[in-house]
């Protein structure tokens, strides 16, 4: 019943978001009085809805649009230096591949000028164009005006200007607070960060730290307690010290670091570098180069406090444990702890809960039934070759790091051909040595190779297979988002092929361009209209921006698959209307707009303008399936990676066109 409801709620939702206009951000002013009698402060603060973004002042040509501030030239007063910004929060942008600054909940920007004349400055006129976005769509720029006025005995402090004068177009866009809540990607984040780190904790179980002190441990419960139930109890006392050690852990680290900090840490070039370090560091130790331990005086004060007895007992016990066992679990912790940070919030909690979890159950299920310990195997070299997969693996994610350093800096050290020739490399090793190939220094003899050696020895050789047609241009998305883009690579278009993809030497209509994934695309609706009218195709409007993450990721995710692929390019006609295109129209076709009381002046103005009017939608990515006439096919459709549900809603559309 449960998941009956939630499903007719998100239906409900879906059903909202495809006929909603936005109006995120709420912008007011204040004046204060600083220095002197004629130096003052403009405050200027936007109230963000929860889930959207409000970008920089400074953002890269080529990234999305920045919060612009234009002030009116007056004799009454002087500005003094630029607009103030917030430090905000700084993501390194996977589809932009720059270093991106953004706001959310409330940014507040500050103006300083001097008062020249009293009588000649009795209001500051300004403009703000600025965009946002959020985990699913991004909005067209926008500006709003204002003037404020210059009251004759400012306050000491901030306080809100009423004289503020909105957009044109804000009274026409409803208030989206009203409106269906946002569903942010943060819980699933944390989910992906739990079972991550649930598997990194049974990882950590099978290596030569860990693993013994399994049956050691139960043991000692079962015989010293005076009853099965006691022995339980303790066991399972003993499990939950260690989740709440490895808890206390995580939160240590956000206390110290702050949620947001770890986040902002995350794209940082340095965090990065140093994170590579520390990862390669840690393969070592688990190749056998050398152990990283904690120093021997601390264990042995905590093992001697293990002897007093009850849950203090109990709690030094599992300190013990966490400490004697940090030469395995502590690379694993750490590299959980980096995944972590990437996520930022309570992510570090919840890793280190899923962690602990993993390493408290057997102890807990083997207290509860210790004839179980007797199926368990028995210690030997299996646990090292444990340790050395794990070593792999580690320096395998570490090139990640270096890889998101060498993206932000983009210096094109490490483009996607060379980090695939080196996660080849790495992984192939790793196959040699599962096969018995290549030995480490403490390996035991292997007179032969287990089946479950082999197996895992054949699955890391199918996945290097896998990953060789990436140099060639192969999508591999098994292990999409670790590589570079396609983009950032020597070869675009893969290696031996510098001309173009599979439509290069397709005839271009008059009007037309290629456009991603060199489908043919209009950009202009009536030339694309009458082109689909002459084909007797139906047509795919495609509302997107220069400036839109989500739309990026629809055309690097979910049209590249051949289905979709062949859809867009064979059955339909592409027409792309960019409602952040700056190109001014020509003055003869510049109007205010009959919907929002807007000027407009650009061919973006012009296509935001015609979404809103005929689809009550001012969202980008939007996606609507036209016949010739312009009539809608079926229900249009946002931001859908689920590539299932958009290529049923392509060929909805299609069939209902033939009918």
């Amino acid at each position: 019943m449960r998941k009956l409801l939630f499903a007719i709620c998100a239906l409900f939702i879906v059903e909202l978001s495809y006929a909603q206009i936005y109006d995120p951000v709420r912008w007011t002013t204040s004046i204060e009085k600083t220095a002197g009698d004629d130096h003052f402060l403009l405050n200027i603060t936007a109230a963000i809805q929860p889930g959207w973004h409000l970008y920089s002042q400074n953002v890269e040509d080529g990234g999305p649009i920045p919060t612009t501030f234009l002030f009116e030239k007056s004799e009454g007063y002087e500005l003094v230096e630029e607009v103030k910004e917030p430090e905000g929060h700084i993501v390194d942008d996977p589809i932009f591949e720059m270093p991106i600054k953004y706001f959310d909940n409330t940014a507040l920007f500050t103006q300083q000028f001097i008062l020249l004349n009293k009588d000649m400055a009795r209001t500051i006129d300004f403009s703000v164009e600025f965009m946002v976005c959020n985990d699913t769509q991004c909005l067209p720029p926008k500006t709003e005006s204002f003037q404020v006025s210059i009251l004759e005995e400012p306050t000491a402090g901030p306080s809100e200007n009423t004289d503020s004068k909105p957009s044109v177009s804000s009274d026409n866009i409803q208030d989206d607070s009203k409106e269906t809540e946002v569903i942010k990607e943060g819980d699933g984040n944390l989910w992906s960060v739990f079972i991550l780190s649930f598997l990194g904790g049974f990882a950590a179980l099978l290596t030569p730290c860990v693993f013994p002190m399994i049956p050691m441990t139960v043991s000692f419960f079962t015989k010293q307690s005076k009853s099965r139930a006691s022995g339980i109890k303790n066991a399972l006392s003993y499990g939950f010290f260690i989740i709440l050690i490895y808890v206390i852990l995580g939160s240590v680290v956000t206390a110290i670091f702050g949620a947001d900090a770890l986040n902002a840490l995350s794209t940082n070039v340095w965090f990065n570098l140093i994170f590579f370090a520390l990862l390669v560091i840690f393969a070592c130790s688990f190749l056998g180069a050398f152990e990283i331990m904690l120093p021997n005086s601390w264990a042995n004060k905590i093992d001697s406090q293990a002897d007093r007895g009850g849950f203090i007992g109990i709690f030094f016990m599992a300190l013990a444990l966490a400490i004697v066992s940090f030469s395995c679990t502590g690379p694993i912790v750490g590299t959980l702890l980096v995944k972590a940070a990437s996520t930022g919030g309570i992510a570090p909690i919840v890793g280190m809960l899923g962690f602990s979890s993993a390493i408290a159950l057997p102890f807990a299920l083997f207290a509860a039934f210790p004839g179980w310990l007797n199926t368990l195997p028995q210690s030997g070299g299996w646990l090292n070759t444990v340790k050395v997969v794990l070593g792999f693996l580690e320096l395998a994610f570490a090139f990640k790091f270096l890889s998101n350093a060498d993206l932000v800096l983009q210096l094109h050290l490490l483009e996607r051909e060379t980090f695939l020739a080196i996660w080849i490399a790495i992984f192939s090793s790793l196959a040699l040595y599962l096969f018995g190939k290549i030995t480490l220094p403490h390996d035991s003899p292997l007179p032969h190779i287990s089946v479950g050696r082999l197996s895992l020895g054949l699955f890391v050789l199918a996945f290097v297979v896998y990953m060789i047609p990436g140099l060639w241009g192969a999508p591999l998305q098994w292990i999409s988002g670790f590589p570079p883009p396609m983009q950032y690579s020597e070869s675009p278009y893969g290696v031996g092929n510098s001309q173009g993809g599979n439509n290069a030497s397709v005839e271009i209509p008059p009007n037309a361009e290629l456009g991603p994934l060199d489908i043919i695309t209009f950009k202009d609706y009536k030339e694309g209209m009458a082109y689909a009218k002459s084909q007797n195709k139906p047509v795919m409007l495609d509302f997107t921006g220069y400036a839109c993450v989500n739309c990026r990721k629809m055309e690097e995710r979910v049209w590249p698959d051949p289905q979709v692929l062949q859809v867009l390019r064979n059955d339909v006609v592409l027409i792309s209307l960019y409602v952040d295109d700056k190109k001014e129209l020509p003055e003869s076709q510049q109007y205010v707009s009959e919907t929002t009381g807007k000027e407009i002046e650009t061919v973006g103005n012009k296509w935001s303008d015609f979404q809103i009017k005929h689809y009550k939608a001012n969202a980008q990515p939007y996606y609507v399936l036209i016949d010739n006439n312009g009539e809608n096919l079926n229900q249009p459709t946002a931001y859908d990676p689920d590539i299932e549900s958009y290529l049923d809603w392509l060929k909805e559309g299609i069939k209902s066109y033939q009918k």
